[in-house]
């Protein structure tokens, strides 16, 4: 895949999709200052299926509501045919959030928003945010996710209490994921065990609104507990909290989360840095930290804490990261124990 370098290397190759005449302009008068050449505008998911093998580009962008195969469907088949890196257009509602995890988990790499409706003519809002998620799409590795399997539960949902609690603090895991991290949630997070021994707070780069669906995906497919953190939350062992879109996720003296509005960091809000920080600060040595696939260096510093602390440490692989700029950032600081792929990341968790 062809990134545009300083010296002016071949222009990234772009195909828009979309059913909507005045979106395809849209788009394409969006990315008419980038470092792009749209080489193509598809109408559907058939056209785009067809002009993805004869043009060949470097990233796609698709909408998701299409006459005949939908967006989902669309990237479905393009991941057994011709894999290639997908930003899908998301609506900011509900189902728009259901659909956006619908086609990350089918091997989509990320997703923008639309600022007003199905049909939004003005994208001059979200030109910034698209030009660098395509650029960073570009180079990625599409990767999708494998199906869901029905949990096994013994005894039903497990509750997590939000009271203060007697006892120690748990050990607790902050997991870092962006770009590409759905998908790998939806791989790590079913295969943990019900009797895990430790708490995780899983801080995924993504805007208000999605956050919630996401925890509810995983909490269905998984054996453990999962939802998106409120303040007041205790981390459990055996539960797994998603910090919220939007807010920074902190723990005060008792071990409890705390959400912020604080500034961005690293770009972010959440952002991994935060968190592990705090974690760092409160939990000590009983700190963990992951770093998964995304683009940047959020967690980078956050793990690096978290080491000095004497915690344990570990990054996803290349191979097997959508995007391998977090845990590379991380590596290349020296805060990482170990470096595994994706499928093994559970298993670390497990046994750490």
């Amino acid at each position: 895949m062809s990134v545009t370098s300083a010296a002016g290397s071949r222009r990234i190759r772009v195909l828009i999709v979309d059913d909507s005449l005045f979106m395809r302009a849209a788009i394409a008068k969006a990315l008419a200052n980038g470092p792009f050449e749209v080489i193509g505008q598809a109408k559907d998911g058939n056209d785009a299926l067809a002009q993805i093998v004869r043009l060949q580009p470097d990233v796609v962008t698709m909408d998701f509501n299409m006459p005949g195969m939908n967006g989902v469907e669309t990237v479905r088949a393009l991941m057994q045919q011709r894999p290639t890196p997908v930003v899908m257009f998301s609506a900011h509602t509900k189902q728009g959030a259901k659909e956006t995890f619908d086609a990350l988990a089918a091997g989509a790499v990320d997703f923008v928003t639309k600022p007003a409706g199905e049909v939004s003519v003005d994208l001059s809002k979200i030109a910034e945010e698209l030009t660098r998620k395509l650029i960073a799409a570009s180079s990625a590795r599409p990767r999708a996710a494998p199906p869901p399997q029905p949990p096994t539960r013994t005894s039903g949902p497990i509750g997590i209490p939000r009271a203060t609690l007697s006892g120690g603090l748990p050990r607790l895991c902050v997991i870092a994921i962006s770009t590409g991290g759905p998908a790998a949630l939806s791989e790590v997070v079913p295969a943990l065990p019900a009797d895990l021994r430790l708490a995780i707070v899983v801080v995924q780069h993504m805007p208000a609104g999605f956050t919630g669906p996401l925890a509810e995906r995983l909490d269905a497919a998984s054996r453990v507990s999962v939802r998106e953190a409120q303040t007041g939350d205790r981390p459990l062992a055996g539960s797994v909290l998603i910090a919220p879109g939007d807010r920074h996720l902190e723990f005060d003296e008792r071990g409890m989360v705390v959400l912020t509005e604080g500034p961005l960091v690293n770009g972010c809000r959440p952002a991994a840095d935060v968190t592990m920080l705090s974690a760092a600060k409160v939990y000590g040595r009983r700190t963990l930290g992951v770093v998964m696939t995304g683009m940047g260096k959020d967690g980078a510093a956050g793990a690096l804490a978290i080491k000095k602390v004497e915690g344990k440490t570990c990054a996803q692989d290349q191979l097997t990261s959508v995007i391998y700029g977090m845990p590379k950032a991380a590596v290349d600081v020296g805060a990482i124990d170990e470096v595994v792929p994706l499928a093994d990341i559970a298993g670390w968790l497990r046994y750490a």
